[in-house]
């Protein structure tokens, strides 16, 4: 059995991702922060598609188990607990995705409403988590049966150009894409390290943003719609499966919005 852990895997991206691999036979481990109510729903939706696959497929496929977790990435202890459940369940991981992240809006000129409890949550979680992560899974990873281990950081085009909710998350996700180009080179050949970089994403949080920066990102996108959490999971799962040769790449899923 393949095996995929996804950060952050009950929210609107996470729960795409999650999906998409349970849908292709993978084992999903499913990691939340705060919000059990939504891993345990997504935890039955998990076990429905495999069953659903498996009747369609009419095979002798093996049986695949998912699992929810609580793990936020910077609880050192959590993480260590939630290494030896997959240890102990799987006895290895194919593949890691990096999506468990935060932010706020605050308006860039607005020095002083980005407040240093903010920019210290924020790269807490969205570079020191991943980088937690995979330091923490990297033994299993290399027990992969694949013929090399996948993680996958969920970035974010705000690193690229430095527009976005706030300026920590920009500085964030540019972080992310650095250690993404940093840890391809030093794992290289067992492990790929792939930066999936979105533009806006829409989803329940859409509704904490100013509706002149919604506007002002839908104006600059060529293709004239936001991603949704499917646009995203299709892209991760291609990289896992498809595009087997490349590492150290930051793959944008972003209707454009950089051509503007």
């Amino acid at each position: 059995m393949k095996t995929v852990l996804v950060t952050g895997g009950a929210g609107e991206i996470g729960s795409a991702i999650c999906r998409k691999f349970a849908e292709n036979n993978y084992g999903v481990i499913v990691t939340y922060n705060s919000n059990k109510e939504k891993a345990e729903k997504l935890l039955a939706e998990l076990k429905l598609i495999s069953e659903r696959e498996t009747i369609n497929r009419q095979s002798t496929i093996e049986s695949v188990e998912h699992c929810i977790f609580h793990a936020p990435t910077t609880d050192a202890d959590k993480v260590a607990t939630l290494k030896q459940f997959v240890l102990e369940k799987y006895g290895k991981l194919d593949v890691l995705v990096n999506n468990a992240g935060i932010t706020t809006p605050v308006k860039h000129e607005d020095l002083d409403a980005l407040s240093d409890e903010w920019i210290d949550k924020i790269m807490q979680t969205n570079f020191r988590g991943g980088f937690s992560m995979l330091r923490a899974f990297k033994d299993l990873l290399l027990k992969s049966t694949e013929e090399t281990a996948l993680v996958v950081n969920i970035s974010s085009i705000a690193g690229i150009y430095g527009i976005g909710s706030n300026v920590a998350y920009c500085a964030s996700k540019s972080a992310v894409d650095s250690m993404t180009r940093s840890l391809a080179r030093a794992l290289a050949p067992k492990i790929r390290v792939v930066s999936v970089s979105p533009g806006f994403v829409e989803g329940e949080y859409t509704k904490n943003f100013d509706p002149a920066f919604l506007k002002n990102q839908m104006d600059n996108t060529p293709l004239e719609r936001f991603a949704n959490g499917n646009d995203v999971a299709n892209v991760v799962f291609a990289v896992a499966t498809q595009l087997t040769f490349s590492t150290g790449n930051i793959i944008t899923v972003d209707g454009g919005r950089l051509l503007k």
